[in-house]
């Protein structure tokens, strides 16, 4: 067989990064898609957050063909993602203290919403404000961090303290600190990272979850169709319609 290729080593290291948050978030990836059930049923509109790499996960879950209708992106200006020019601009806005606080103020976000927050490292002002405020406004907040940031490096908020700490439900990914999971003698930094691969299953597992709970209540989950097969489009439109006073991606 001879040894394992780079590509061999990454794809273990993701699965066995999977493994873990299979067996060890199990409870709370149920709890989560739970409370995102509730909030359909009661009514609340679901909304994601994540900056830089993080929004990569967020934006996985809107709009998305066997996804629920419902969640929605909440977008800060030059974070979402690495379009900001130039790109290290959006690293320096996640560190400004008030950005959430202003966001949060001129968004739709109201009192019995659900608002998931992306942050790997949980550390920087914008995600852990963010929390504080959305909370202290009657939002349930799901934080997907590596609670091992909160061990091994500072935080960055005034508070000293980390999104972990403002959720309603965490869940850990479970990623090393640097998300690298490669290191090789003729390679002078570690590489490979795993964050976007974990973080994105985990949503999903907790967006499964909400829908079959909402169909096990005789609620039919809002879940959209890929417009490339035939209905498709037919399919889309009417859940838009049924749903469109909670869908913010439309207007």
């Amino acid at each position: 067989m001879g040894d394992s290729t780079p590509a061999d080593q990454y794809l273990d290291a993701a699965i066995g990064l999977l493994q873990r948050v299979r067996a060890e978030e199990a409870e709370t990836v149920a709890a989560a898609g739970t409370l995102l059930a509730d909030t359909v049923a009661s009514g609340g509109r679901l909304f994601a957050f994540g900056a830089g790499h993080s929004s990569l996960a967020a934006q996985d879950v809107v709009y998305r063909a066997g996804g629920l209708a419902l969640m929605n992106l909440l977008v800060v200006p030059g974070v979402v993602g690495v379009d900001v020019m130039p790109a290290t601009l959006g690293s320096a806005l996640e560190r400004v203290d008030g950005l959430a606080t202003a966001v949060l103020d001129s968004s739709p976000l109201r009192a019995g919403d659900a608002l998931v927050i992306i942050s790997l490292s949980g550390r920087n002002a914008l995600p852990v404000e963010m929390a504080l405020k959305a909370r202290a406004l009657g939002v349930r907040v799901i934080g997907v961090t590596s609670v091992a940031y909160a061990t091994e490096t500072s935080s960055r908020h005034s508070s000293g303290t980390y999104l972990k700490d403002h959720c309603d439900i965490v869940l850990d990914s479970k990623i090393a600190v640097g998300d690298a999971e490669l290191t090789h003698d003729a390679v002078p930094a570690p590489f490979a990272p795993a964050s976007t691969v974990v973080t994105a299953a985990l949503l999903q597992a907790v967006t499964a979850t909400a829908a079959v709970d909402l169909a096990e209540r005789g609620i039919e989950p809002p879940l959209l169709r890929s417009g490339n097969v035939d209905g498709g489009h037919d399919w889309n439109g009417r859940v838009l319609e049924e749903y469109g006073d909670r869908i913010f991606y439309r207007h």
